[in-house]
């Protein structure tokens, strides 16, 4: 369940994600990133709360082979 609500909150940071960039009126530019600043702080608390209670074990951390492999692709604008 705590997985579920991680993901419906993850799609609405895309849909916010995509909606703001599109809008030319500012009073809902401003909404809407309220609104995806409030689902990121909501989205935070539920983590911290699933981690504590192990209903939410992240995947390991990269290592820093792993960092720099990424980093290059990105810098040298290749993402193959």
């Amino acid at each position: 369940m705590v997985n579920d609500t991680l993901a419906g909150i993850n799609g609405e940071l895309v849909r916010y994600g995509e909606m703001i960039p599109q809008t030319e009126n500012k009073e809902l530019k401003q909404t809407l990133k309220q609104f995806r600043n409030e689902s990121e702080q909501s989205q935070e608390q539920l983590y911290q709360m699933a981690r504590e209670k192990s209903y939410y074990v992240p995947a390991s951390k990269a290592t820093d082979q792993e960092v720099q492999h990424v980093k290059s692709l990105f810098s040298g604008g290749s993402f193959l």
